[in-house]
């Protein structure tokens, strides 16, 4: 057992929630998808995690992706654990008047039922 294990920290190689660069890595690999027109990326509850890494994907018009393609996508470009865990598809995604995708929207629905709001 290491010293980090005796304080409480999580094991190695546990990701309790997912950090900014699983979330960036992810949603910058999703992207380069052909028919990926725009996509986001979140943290959203599991019961085994806590939180995973989830997108949110517009496809291109005519273009079709399945969430289990769109992992192994992702997952051939960074590493598995910062992959994304789950997809869903969307027609669109919430926009600022600033043009900034509106995760808070997106997390919204995922978050409603819990007691506890780790995003």
């Amino acid at each position: 057992m290491d010293l980090g294990h005796q304080l409480g920290q999580p094991e190695p190689g546990v990701l309790e929630r997912p950090d900014r660069r699983a979330v960036n890595s992810s949603r910058k690999n999703a992207a380069t998808h052909p028919a990926v027109a725009s996509c986001a990326v979140i943290g959203v509850p599991d019961e085994q995690w806590s939180e995973r890494v989830h997108a949110v994907v517009v496809r291109r018009s005519g273009q079709d992706v399945s969430a289990e393609e769109l992992r192994e996508h992702v997952k051939a470009r960074i590493a598995g654990y910062e992959a994304l865990r789950s997809a869903e598809f969307v027609d669109a995604l919430p926009i600022s008047a600033a043009g900034n995708v509106l995760k808070r929207e997106l997390r919204a629905a995922h978050w409603a039922e819990r007691d506890r709001q780790i995003h």
